[in-house]
């Protein structure tokens, strides 16, 4: 059993709810797709934990986190500079030479892992609305034979290309889906900052073909006002965490 999570962004309260219900489901394997900091108040911690994990991407925030950020808004970027001080001052481990170092794809048997998308790993977000834009639809099927998981929009969900794609969110599966041959690509969601209407933690259990889908209660309000005492992490980045927004 594979556990695949994305986007922790520093949130260590949700990361930990996230790990405890993997431990009770025999997972065996943690694969993380990216985005282990920005946003959230604990990105050392994150960022340690992530380390011993099986195989970890780089996502777009851990990238600036040891580049020049580029085309991030203002609270993003605060975000992350101050990240990248913590993490210079008061990592174990060398936590930014890691960073550094990730690969931005993986493969879990015929399963094509990335940050964004088969086409641009690190940067081009899936969205569901993106079914209606053959072009880019094209390019990205293009770019893998058969199932490919991601993360980066913080929505779960699974496209599928049958005589054209076709989006489905986790609950109308049954939080459940089994790939079945035909040409998939699955979010996974985002552990530390869902943006899909539920504020509760969210990742994927891997089995052979299936694919089940969880959400995770954890201590929000915790996060949230951690947040609020870091000066440079703006108010927002902790409210909208309730709403899951």
């Amino acid at each position: 059993m594979h556990a695949i999570l994305s986007d922790v962004h520093g949130n260590l309260e949700a990361l930990t709810a996230v790990l405890a219900d993997a431990s009770r489901h025999g997972v065996t394997a943690i694969y993380n797709l990216g985005d282990q900091v920005g946003y959230g108040p604990n990105p050392v911690e994150c960022v340690e934990i992530a380390m011993s994990w099986d195989v970890n991407l780089q996502g777009n925030f851990d990238h600036a986190a040891v580049h020049p950020p580029d085309g991030f808004g203002q609270s993003a970027e605060q975000s992350l500079t101050w990240s990248r001080e913590l993490l210079r001052k008061f990592s174990t481990a060398d936590a930014m030479a890691w960073l550094a170092g990730l690969t931005s794809k993986a493969l879990l048997e015929d399963m094509l892992l990335v940050r964004g998308s088969a086409h641009n790993p690190l940067h081009e977000y899936v969205f569901p609305e993106d079914i209606w834009n053959e072009r880019k639809m094209a390019r990205i099927q293009s770019a893998f034979d058969q199932y490919c998981l991601c993360g980066h929009t913080h929505w779960a969900g699974v496209f599928v290309l049958g005589g054209k794609w076709e989006y489905g969110e986790p609950r109308q599966h049954g939080h459940q889906w089994r790939l079945d041959g035909r040409k998939t690509i699955v979010n996974v969601g985002s552990v530390g900052q869902p943006r899909d209407g539920d504020c509760r933690a969210s990742y994927v259990l891997v089995r052979g073909r299936d694919v089940t889908f969880r959400r995770v209660e954890y201590d929000v309000e915790s996060t949230i006002r951690k947040i609020y005492a870091v000066p440079e992490l703006a108010d927002f980045l902790g409210d909208r965490l309730r709403e899951g927004r």
